[in-house]
């Protein structure tokens, strides 16, 4: 979910929350501050200890939170605020390694957009109508920007509408935040691997901790053990057979947000590699994406590409067609060439200020002869095929598509087979594109999970199994 190729944001334009602004109104989900206040009329998001606080919730229930990400992270917080005794599991010798992996293209938080529109940039198999939207209703990206400006952080909303902190940087809102979750008494133990987990009176967690068996008591359970991208930093998909020897259905994971593969001729290498593909705009199938390429040597990367990656899929044939000139028609094009007697690529370079890949590219386009008119240059300009031969391997890619399957899951983001046990992030099968949808999603599903924890009671009032 790491979204680390945006490079350095444009500032020309910016909206921003100082730290001073909307104290703790962040650090709850909407949803129970509209069900529950305090006597003095105080939502719970400042009154924290408050007694209808306590009552809307099953206090000092014992939860375990696997996984150190993002959502985890948001989840334990969530948890701790209501009264919960949260221990927080993690593989690695510390938390929140992703997110630091998302601080180096300057830890793109969210995005400006307004909530209906975010809310359609979310897609996942069978994923039920209205999902985002009721997600996005408890924790959206005012109250994402909110709470970093509790923990001190000035965010600002870029002119592309993507949100990040005001230093770019990932490492101290990470540090300020596992503060925070120490302080609200959040357990950290980390060298723990799961292993697996089996019903019992408390839900019993197995974990290897420096090579040794370890077995773990827990009311309830939030998994959020990450997707398949970026294994180095601990989401390398171990989970899954666990979970499916369980009987919980589980979707392949498939590289999203990720370059995909085009065999270049070595001519356009010779001009193109590592050169952009500015103000263009990409179109698979029926979907089209306006931004920017780089022509590296396996193909393109860039957040066009990035954005057609579900079409791109969907393709028994993948294939990009690209428009080097979105703002001319063929037309136009046509009239700015003017009275060319042979070689209509050499004049349009210059006459149309085409890149030196885009150059390289309407010159060894696969299976094109040489411009026979400037109508038919101008034509491919605005309509240039390429057949992609497939994504790049998960392991390079920015996040992952597929996870647990969402008929799986019931509205609080419990399996249905496994009353207690809730995931959140990328293990469920949801897909965005880059620019702050991919963070957003990781807080809004730990939110709602821990919601779900922390109100869960088993049938009949009894033990958790």
């Amino acid at each position: 979910m790491s979204e680390v190729f945006g490079g350095t944001p444009k500032t020309t334009r910016e909206t921003r929350v100082p730290p001073e602004a909307n104290a703790r109104v962040g650090f709850w989900p909407a949803s129970a501050r509209q069900e529950a206040t305090c006597a003095d009329g105080a939502d719970l998001s400042r009154k924290q200890g408050c007694a209808a606080r306590r009552a809307l919730f099953r206090s000092g229930i014992n939860i375990a939170i696997i996984g150190g990400g993002p959502a985890g992270l948001r989840a334990a917080e969530v948890a701790a605020a209501a009264g919960a005794s949260v221990t927080l599991f993690d593989a690695k010798a510390s938390v929140g390694r992703k997110f630091l992996v998302a601080g180096r293209g300057g830890l793109n938080l969210t995005h400006a957009e307004p909530r209906l529109d975010f809310a359609q940039r979310y897609t996942g198999r069978d994923q039920p109508p209205g999902t985002w939207t009721s997600l996005l209703a408890d924790f959206d990206a005012d109250a994402l920007r909110a709470w970093a400006a509790e923990l001190g952080v000035e965010t600002f909303a870029a002119t592309s509408g993507r949100v990040y902190p005001r230093a770019l940087k990932a490492a101290p809102l990470l540090r300020r935040w596992v503060h925070r979750l120490r302080e609200a008494g959040v357990k950290f133990s980390l060298h723990h691997r799961w292993t697996g987990l089996r019903p019992g009176t408390q839900w019993q967690l197995d974990f290897q901790v420096q090579g040794e068996a370890r077995t773990v008591e827990a009311d309830a359970v939030i998994l959020a053990l990450g997707g398949g991208s970026w294994p180095e930093t601990g989401s390398d998909g171990g989970w899954v057979s666990g979970l499916e020897k369980l009987g919980v259905a589980v979707n392949g994971f498939k590289s999203s947000n990720c370059g995909w593969e085009l065999p270049w001729p070595a001519a356009v290498l010779a001009l193109a590699e590592g050169q952009p593909l500015k103000n263009i705009t990409a179109r698979a199938g029926a979907v089209t994406a306006v931004g920017e390429l780089l022509v590296t040597r396996y193909g393109l990367e860039g957040g066009a590409i990035y954005q057609l990656g579900p079409a791109l899929r969907a393709m028994a044939h993948p294939e990009i067609a690209i428009d080097f000139k979105p703002t001319h028609t063929v037309e136009q094009l046509v009239r700015k060439l003017g009275n060319c007697p042979n070689n209509f690529l050499a004049a349009a370079r210059s006459r149309w200020k085409l890149s030196d890949a885009a150059y390289a590219i309407l010159e060894n386009r696969p299976g094109g002869a040489p411009f026979t008119s400037a109508e038919s240059l101008a034509t491919t300009t605005k309509n240039c095929p390429l057949p992609l031969t497939g994504p790049r391997p998960l392991s390079e890619a920015i996040s992952s598509a597929g996870g647990v399957c969402w008929r799986e899951l019931d509205a609080s983001l419990m399996i249905h087979r496994l009353p207690g046990v809730f995931v959140a992030g990328e293990m469920i099968d949801w897909d965005a594109p880059t620019g702050g949808y991919l963070m957003q999603g990781c807080f809004v599903t730990g939110t709602r999970a821990a919601c779900g924890a922390v109100a869960w009671r088993p049938a009949g009032g009894g033990p958790a199994r």
